[in-house]
């Protein structure tokens, strides 16, 4: 018999897996301690540094152009500025300086700007707080201070104030989001555990929110009910609207209190007389929201927590927030204000003038200041000098006027479903009753829109349509058997 020689398998040999490197990043050159603060005129101000912003690429940003990126997602700094940086290497990508200004941003990339930051001021009024124990510290958050760094701010943000507070290797962990410009209850995580069981329960909605507001004219009685989704518009100056294909949200707002215009309660002028010039009465005539009179104090109960829900909701039912810069600004949104506006189509007009903000004029809420207050405000409102950095040719911003420190808006209370726990604080001094009127100095049963939550479950309830321009819905009580 033949003998076959046998040729074992050929195993294909495999590769050595190959470990790629993560994308080189840049590191701040500095990590001063203490912080670079320094107070002044009320103001809590940080001093001028270095800093490297590291970020990966966002989806949004894959196949772009560098330039293009910076150019339409940062509203910082001029596209010039952006142009030098990149030219000159202070823009990189993975670490190192890009070709020109066309370079193409992939997936995975790590882009990083180093610049010397100037931070705007915040208020010096300190964090309060309303409870502490051993998992927890919940804040009273002064209005104007973002939560987080974040743009034009790092330094001057509740986390880095609480850091600069209690040694730099503590670290708060928020467990809910206010809007830079609102005020009010936050939770602070002494560590993960805690912060993440607070947080957990806030997205399930097991937490309930009372906000109170200080809108312009006098808000309807009852439950007012306004359920418009909203839609964000631009991403870049945090603009969004009222939209049929928004996000679902929902908000029930109650009236506190009425304040009429100071004449007409302390007999200054006589019933029915106008002492206006004709300039005047033409100018008035060109603002539908200078027929609201007054202002008033409003409860607010949000269902969902859409980015400036109660902010656009209340600007959809006629009543903006008198000192809101975005919503409550004629220039930007015209003599309506955009009340009942859910269908138009100029948001790209909205957006360009928005944009204009803060720049070569002072971002205002027109409904709210008389003329000779808002012509000091205005001169006092932060905007550019026409001066210059002479480490870094930045153009310097004025400090900001007491206005823009915070609108009206504060988150009163936060509060357990299951009755475990409840905080609160007192109402911020803007809506307590003004010299010379009287009204509440606290909430009361009968103004508590949580109380219409509990009362009817799912908010099955008898909805008549207020008579206001077709916007919300006033919801009666109902009757017991």
């Amino acid at each position: 018999m033949a003998l076959v020689t046998v040729v074992p398998p050929q195993i294909p040999k495999e590769d050595p897996e190959v470990i790629v490197d993560p994308p080189k990043i840049i590191t701040t050159p500095c990590d001063p301690w203490p912080r670079p603060y320094h107070l002044e005129d009320g103001l809590r101000k940080v001093l001028p540094y270095h800093f490297t912003y590291n970020t990966y690429c966002k989806q949004r940003w894959r196949g772009r152009e560098i330039l293009d990126i910076f150019a339409t997602e940062f509203r910082d700094r001029p596209q010039e500025y952006y142009k030098d940086a990149i030219e000159c290497g202070r823009v990189v990508i993975n670490g190192q300086k890009v070709s020109s200004i066309h370079e193409i941003v992939k997936n995975g990339d790590v882009i990083s700007h180093t610049l010397h930051r100037h931070e705007p001021p915040v208020t010096a009024q300190p964090i309060g707080i309303v409870h502490e124990d051993n998992d927890m510290i919940v804040i009273n958050k002064p209005a104007g201070v973002p939560v987080h760094p974040a743009g034009r701010y790092n330094y001057n943000s509740i986390v880095e104030i609480m850091r600069a507070e209690r040694g730099h290797g503590w670290n708060p962990l928020p467990c809910n989001r206010l809007d830079r410009l609102t005020s009010g209850v936050m939770f602070i995580g002494k560590h993960a555990k805690a912060a993440e069981k607070l947080t957990n329960q806030i997205m399930a909605r097991t937490v309930k929110k009372e906000y109170v507001a200080r809108v312009i004219g006098d808000f309807p009685e009852g439950d007012v009910i306004c359920d418009q989704p909203v839609m964000q518009i631009s991403p870049k100056l945090g603009l969004n609207r009222a939209r049929a294909s928004g996000k679902d949200a929902k908000t029930i707002f109650k009236k506190l209190a009425y304040y009429p215009p100071a004449a007409a309660t302390n007999g200054a002028e006589p019933a029915g007389q106008d002492n206006r010039s004709v300039e005047e009465r033409q100018r008035d005539s060109k603002m539908e929201w200078k027929a609201k009179k007054g202002y008033s104090i409003v409860r607010c109960l949000p269902l969902t927590g859409r980015t400036h829900q109660l902010r656009v909701h209340l600007q959809f039912l006629g009543h903006p927030i008198s000192n809101d810069p975005i919503y409550c600004n004629q220039r930007v949104f015209g003599p309506s204000l955009a009340a009942g506006d859910a269908l138009s189509d100029n948001d790209e007009d909205i957006i360009s003038r928005l944009s204009k903000m803060g720049k070569s004029e002072a971002a205002e809420a027109m409904a709210y200041h008389d003329e000779m207050m808002e012509e000091y405000n205005k001169r006092k409102a932060e905007k550019m000098t026409g001066e210059l950095c002479a480490v870094c040719d930045t153009p310097l911003y004025s400090d900001p006027g007491p206005q823009e420190l915070g609108i009206y808006l504060h988150a009163r209370r936060y509060a357990c479903q299951d009755g475990n726990w409840d905080y609160q604080t007192p109402l911020p001094v803007w809506a307590l009753p003004p010299p010379g009127m009287d009204g509440p100095a606290d909430t009361t049963t009968e103004t508590d829109p949580m109380a219409l939550v509990d009362e009817v479950g799912e908010l099955k309830m008898d909805k008549a349509k207020l008579n206001r321009n077709g916007t919300g819905e006033h919801v009666e009580k109902p009757r017991p058997l």
